[in-house]
Parts: C-alpha cells; structure tokens; sequence
C-alpha cells in the first residue's frame, strides 16, 4: 500500500504548470504573437466599443447637468385645420406670472434670407433663418457669447444682428471686427457678435438674431412670438409644464406644444448604446478569428512537439500532465493576447475621449468581459488540441525523435 503511494504520480505545481505552459510560446514568439493578435484585436474592440458609449454618456450627461434639465420649450402649434397657429404678443408676459418661473425669454420667426453679400444667388440660402430675440435669450437657452457682444437696448432698435453658431460658419464669417456685415431682407445689418452653440436650444445655433424692435422696423415684423423659453424651479417643472399651454394661449391650449429640451438629450444619452450589440457582433467575429489561430498553432504544436510528448510519457507524465500543459498553453497565449487587447482599447477609449472632452469612463464589464472572453477563448480553442496531445502514445511519440 505504502509501494503503490510511493509510485504515485506527483500533480504538476501552478508555479512549474506555468513554466512549462510558456515553453511552446517562448520558443515560437513570432507564431505565438500572431496567434494572439487576433484576440487582442477582439478584445481591444470589446474595451473601445463600451468604453466610448460610456464616456459619450458620461459627457453627455455631465452637459445636461451644466445646462439644467428646467427649461421648458414652448411654441405655436397647429390649429385644427392644419394652419400654423400663432402665440399672443401678451403669451410671454402671462407666463411671467407663474410663480415657480424664474425666465421668460422668446424669439419670433421673420421672414426673409440671409446672405454674406448681396451677390449671391438667392437660392442660396444655406438654410439659415431670421429670428426676433428678446435680450435675456442666451442665459435662458444656456449659451455665451463667443466674440463680440449681444444685442443690448440701444442696438435691439437698429440693423444689427447676433449670429448663431452654425449661421457664423455657414457665412464664412468666424470672428467680429469694426463694420462687419451681412445682407439681410434686403438690406445691410450689422454683425454684433456669434454665439456658442446651444445645446438646449439647437434652432438658435442656425439662427441670425435681431432685436424685436428692430425686426418690426425694418424686416415687416408682425411682433408675435413663436417660441418662448422658459426656465422653472427644478421641483415645479411638471407643474408648470401642466399649466404652461392655457396660460400661453387660454383661448385655444391645443394650439401651443409645450416639450422640455433637455428630454430629448437624455434620450439621446439612453440611445448611444444602440449601436453597442452591432459593434460587439464585429468584436466577436474578430474573437472568432483570434479563437480559430490559436487552434490552429496548438493543432500546429502538437504536431511539432511529438518527441517532447513522447519523452515526457516516458518519463512519467500522465494524460492528464500532458492534457493541462497544452491547455494551460492556450489559455496563456489567449489571456497574453487579452491583456494586450484591453491596453488597447484603454488607450483608444482615453485618446478619443480627450478630443471631444468627455470624462474617460472604462467600465467594469469591458475590461473584465474582454480578459474573461480572452480565456473562454483560450480554453475552448486548445481543448481539442490538448485531448488529443494527451491521446498520443508515448511509443508512436517516441517514433519521431
């Protein structure tokens, strides 16, 4: 009984199963590196593709949160005859009444083209539209003035403008400088300064702003407002939502649409996933590839090492020894390969974040779903070429050498 323990086979140490399991990988680099480029590629595509969508996310909510989910957006709807229906002149004012309101600020559609010059062709209108402003208007759509300056009492009254974000590139025009001007409803204005998009308000951004007065001067203005941006205490917000269309327009409330900007920017947070499974399809195709090379050099070293399968049987390895070491050496192949794959996709997530100024968020899941898939892969891929290493007699190994 003591002769039969004595004669037992010894299992392998994890520091020894190790070793032996990176002989094949270090004697074959440049196979091995190949084989595992594969996976890396995969598993870089897994950490990138969630990482990205939680850093937009992350900055898109973080923008949110700067702008303030209380502003409320109302606007002339349509009658029951399919006209467009228009706000009262009073609409803003009676709004202003509602307690828990902290801004009323409004803009109304005018009529008419913008053009850099009166030179060019009057189709092409790079659909840019004239709005009347109120003065309060960029603090209540939470936008800044990039150059110059906005409209104030004096020049609300004159041919001057305040450019959107988008209406300034569309007109070539990038910075403010004395005498700058733009040929608008027939007649030149001139440029007080460009806005910084608005987030909340994306209409402004391709918009040219002039102040009411002068609107209804010189562009026939009738003076009705068509938009009204109302920002309300955070804890109130659905109560004045309820009650914003009767007080706007209480003869008709079914002719004013009432929504809340910031709603939209959410869903567009909750939407940046779902491209995800479409993404994660490719990463797993590349997954795939990485799976089939790493199968295939094992099949490959198997049939390479049958003079060192042969040998170590004839000294006493068991089926077993033989079955862990060539799987052992596929999973390292496949997890050397993984953590390559997650440094990759670490660095595209942080270099691609730092340009559009978004926080660098890496959740959990990429990075160990991408180390986790990296070893499923690993260990389905060499099971089949470590059975059959483990089948191998040690007299037909032996042949070989």
């Amino acid at each position: 009984m003591s002769t039969a323990a004595a004669l037992a086979p010894s299992k392998l140490r994890l520091g020894d199963l190790a070793r032996l399991a990176s002989v094949g990988l270090r004697t074959r680099r440049v196979r091995a590196a190949l084989s595992a480029l594969g996976i890396a590629i995969g598993v870089a595509a897994i950490v990138a593709v969630l990482g990205l969508s939680a850093s937009s996310q992350a900055g898109l909510l973080s923008e949110i949160d700067r702008l303030g989910t209380n502003l409320l957006d109302v606007t002339n709807g349509q009658t029951l005859f399919g006209q467009t229906a228009e706000l009262p002149d009073a609409a803003p004012a009676m709004i202003a009444r509602i307690g828990p309101i902290t801004q009323v600020q409004y803009t109304g559609s005018v009529n008419g083209d913008v053009f850099r010059s009166p030179l060019i062709p009057a189709i092409d209108t790079n659909a840019i539209s004239i709005s009347a402003a109120s003065l309060g208007l960029p603090h209540a759509v939470g936008t800044t003035v990039r150059q110059g300056s906005y409209l104030n009492a004096a020049t609300e009254r004159e041919p001057v403008v305040v450019l959107g974000a988008a209406a300034a590139q569309r007109l070539g025009i990038d910075r403010v400088f004395a005498g700058e001007r733009i040929w608008l409803g027939g007649m030149w204005f001139y440029v007080a300064g460009i806005l910084n998009s608005a987030a909340l308000a994306p209409e402004i951004d391709s918009s040219v702003l002039v102040g009411f007065p002068a609107a209804e001067r010189y562009l026939d203005f009738d003076g009705h407002p068509s938009e009204i941006y109302v920002r309300a205490q955070n804890s109130q917000v659905d109560a004045v939502d309820d009650i914003l269309a009767a007080t706007a327009d209480p003869e008709a409330p079914s002719n004013v649409d009432v929504s809340q900007p910031s709603a939209a920017l959410v869903a567009r947070a909750d939407a940046q996933g779902a491209f995800n499974d479409l993404f994660l399809g490719l990463a797993a195709v590349a997954l795939l590839v990485g799976a089939v090379g790493v199968a295939n050099i094992m099949i490959i070293g198997v049939l390479e090492r049958r003079s060192e399968i042969g040998l170590r049987r004839a000294l006493g390895a068991t089926k077993a020894n033989i079955r862990t070491q060539f799987l052992s050496e596929a999973i390292l192949l496949a997890l050397l390969g993984g953590i390559v794959g997650v440094l990759a996709g670490i660095l595209a997530t942080a270099i691609y974040a730092s340009t559009k100024d978004w926080a660098v968020v890496i959740p959990p899941l990429a990075w160990g779903g991408g180390l986790a898939a990296a070893i499923a892969i690993g260990a389905i891929a060499g099971l089949l070429p470590a059975v059959r290493a483990a089948r191998m007699s040690p007299t037909e190994a032996l042949r070989t050498v």
